[in-house]
């Protein structure tokens, strides 16, 4: 069956929920656990009338992801610890980030994307397209979608 299972989260509570749910069916089925997080790129800077001014550097940004992502996949990496259950974590900045979870799952050798059907952008996303689906469409790893 499934020996290495990729989580995605975003740290939304349904993210986690599912980061739940795929230790512990990790547990049950005896596989390895890599959790996943994509680290939003920097926001490009518009200039000219309406431009927002966002006094944050490149650097400071690029800490911040950083630190958020660390928090995200560090509950990851407690539960499957909890749990006994083999775990790495990572993580890639990307602004699209179905492309980076699928890209993680083939160069992890990942053969199962364990995900939820939304994260932060709720319902709406879901139905306007969420990662979720974008993985869906365009994985050619088995994907199971938790709701």
């Amino acid at each position: 069956m499934f020996k290495h299972i990729l989580v995605p989260t975003d740290g939304s509570e349904l993210s986690q929920e599912a980061a739940q749910r795929a230790v512990g069916f990790a547990k049950e089925i005896g596989a390895q656990v890599t959790a996943f997080y994509a680290k939003p790129e920097y926001p490009i800077t518009y200039y000219g009338e309406g431009a927002l001014i966002d006094p944050t550097t490149p650097e400071k940004f690029a800490e911040l992801a950083e630190q958020q992502a660390q928090e995200f996949l560090g509950s990851v990496a407690k539960l499957c610890g909890d749990q006994g259950v083999v775990c790495k974590t990572l993580s890639v900045t990307s602004d699209v980030p179905y492309e980076a979870i699928i890209d993680s799952a083939k160069a992890n050798n990942c053969d199962l994307i364990f995900m939820a059907s939304h994260g932060r952008r709720g319902i709406s996303g879901l139905l306007l397209g969420s990662e979720t689906n974008k993985v869906l469409t365009h994985s050619t790893i088995p994907v199971l979608v938790y709701r």
